[in-house]
């Protein structure tokens, strides 16, 4: 059987050791009895450790050796091996609408579109666990006040409780990575409601973190404009970081009670 070749254009680093692929495998136990959806799969160093654990496992793959590869090397897999996009499928369709886990030894170069796409279906994905970029990993798990706290942290963070779990050295891939690695766990919440406009609430997150190390009150400019009287409170000399989740709640409908204003003064 052919080994597959790593693209570099698909961001595949295919790692070599069983102990670590088996330490990823086994975070999913957290979630137990739920169906598992793996993602770059590559040549099924981590599926092998997850078809053991007795439910239902598909895998998304999109580049047809590796596909080639998993239908000859795991039998068992075929009729679950997805060969598709992640980022374009629709995820209702996976298990018949079920909530699954979410896993991988994720590509890197798209690692954050993958948990932008977990937080549209948060309420089909209870739990996400696997391997990323050990900078993201980290910002991921931030808390306010921290340097690498930023958006990721907060839009996770607002729905997920998020475990750094371990960190994982780059000589354990072919080709090494130029980064360190790290497993994240993110579990669901109690949340169900933010209590403030949601759409509203990313707008307000990704527009003050873009420019980070302005106070709030330059940053919310691009939403609120620049006479908007709101900004004057206290509150506005503070930088993004330094906000909780819930502060940009908070934030977020008072941002929206002034949008509301400043639409009726105009209209009239």
């Amino acid at each position: 059987m052919r080994l597959v070749k790593p693209k570099k254009f698909l961001g595949q680093h295919f790692l070599k050791d069983l102990k670590v692929a088996q330490d990823i495998a086994d975070t999913v136990d957290a979630c137990p009895k739920l169906p598992i959806l793996e993602v770059g799969p590559g040549m099924g160093v981590l599926t092998q450790f997850l078809l053991p654990k007795e439910r239902t496992v598909k895998v998304v793959e999109v580049d047809y050796e590796s596909v080639a590869y998993l239908r000859e090397a795991y039998p068992r897999l075929e009729d679950n091996i997805i060969e598709d996009d992640f980022l374009k499928m629709n995820l209702q369709r996976l298990f018949d609408g079920q909530p699954f886990v979410l896993t991988g030894n994720y590509p890197y170069n798209i690692s954050s579109q993958i948990f932008f796409k977990m937080l549209d279906n948060k309420d089909l994905i209870p739990c996400c666990t696997g391997m990323i970029q050990k900078e993201v990993a980290e910002r991921i798990a931030a808390g306010p006040g921290s340097k690498t706290y930023g958006i990721l942290s907060v839009l996770i963070q607002a729905w997920y409780r998020v475990e750094y779990l371990f960190t994982v050295s780059e000589h354990v891939f072919n080709p090494p990575p130029k980064v360190k690695s790290a497993v994240i766990r993110m579990t669901r919440n109690d949340t169900r409601q933010l209590g403030c406009d949601e759409n509203l609430f990313k707008q307000v997150v990704k527009t003050t973190f873009n420019q980070r190390r302005k106070t709030l009150r330059n940053s919310i400019k691009p939403i609120l404009g620049k006479e908007c009287p709101l900004t004057e409170d206290i509150l506005f000399n503070k930088r993004p970081e330094q906000l909780s989740v819930q502060e940009f709640i908070e934030l977020t409908n008072r941002v929206g009670t002034a949008l509301k204003e400043m639409k009726e003064e105009t209209d009239k």
